[in-house]
């Protein structure tokens, strides 16, 4: 597989065009961050001792872009020793420059914006089950389960499970084949607020006053040689915190189902 040199990351993107983006895009989304909304940032001493290369983090999705610019901002941080913290920006010029992120090809492909976001870091990939708001099945095009593997090794890469920005949705057992196959150290990101705080693309601030947050969990734990693929998911969507079972409005529906049932019992 290609490999990155000290002028170019893997894809051939220069390195200097990259630290350009990274260096804009950090400052114009600074304020939306740390002062329209405050961003609080959790358990980044799981990155500090973390290998350059084969790391991948999950996490739920909660908009197309905020997301992501906000974990920019955390490893940037990081990368310069500031842990659990955005306030000093100087980590900008410093930036965390082999970081990956998964994409859908169509969100990437719209405007001038998303274009120059891709720059920074996308590896885009066409959804098998969903595209242009319809659902389709087709097969994994295995050039860009290439292009993901080669991200892993030469940097950190981040994916998102469910696919979608929607609460809850299943997780993609392509992400735990991936997982299985290039066994890479996994590290959750759990997620909230982000939904509220900005417009589903995540490059409008809706609402100001709101504490968004992000914590980074510890590696997961996960025997390659015995776990499966379903079990490596599940482990995955346990971690961020996707499942049912942290449904809250679903174990509510739930409760009020069954209290309807003793009162109808009752009432009989």
């Amino acid at each position: 597989m290609a490999k990155k040199n000290i002028f170019t990351d893997a894809f051939g993107t220069p390195y200097f065009l990259k630290r350009f983006i990274i260096f804009i895009l950090g400052i114009v989304s600074y304020r939306r961050f740390n002062g329209f909304n405050k961003l609080k940032i959790t358990g980044t001493e799981h990155l500090v001792d973390l290998p350059d290369s084969n790391v991948l983090f999950v996490s739920n999705h909660q908009t197309y872009f905020a997301d992501v610019a906000a974990m920019y901002h955390a490893f940037c941080a990081v990368n310069n020793g500031y842990l659990d913290t955005i306030k000093n920006p100087i980590y900008l010029l410093n930036p965390k420059i082999d970081f990956y992120y998964v994409a859908a090809e169509e969100t990437m492909n719209k405007g001038i914006l998303p274009k120059i976001f891709k720059i920074a870091g996308a590896v885009t990939v066409k959804r098998t089950w969903r595209a242009e708001g319809k659902n389709v099945n087709r097969m994994v095009d295995l050039n860009e389960v290439d292009n993901i593997m080669k991200a892993l090794d030469n940097g950190w890469v981040a994916t998102f499970p469910q696919g979608t920005t929607s609460a809850f949705a299943q997780g993609r057992r392509g992400t735990a084949k991936l997982v299985k196959n290039q066994r890479p150290i996994v590290i959750p990101i759990k997620i909230n607020g982000f939904r509220r705080a900005f417009d589903k693309k995540g490059l409008r601030v809706k609402v100001t006053g709101v504490k968004p947050t992000m914590e980074f969990k510890a590696p997961l734990d996960i025997d390659y040689d015995k776990e499966n693929a379903h079990e490596i998911l599940l482990k995955i969507m346990t971690a961020i915190e996707q499942t049912e079972d942290f449904n809250l409005l679903h174990n509510y529906d739930e409760e009020l189902k069954a209290k309807k049932l003793e009162q109808k019992d009752s009432d009989n």
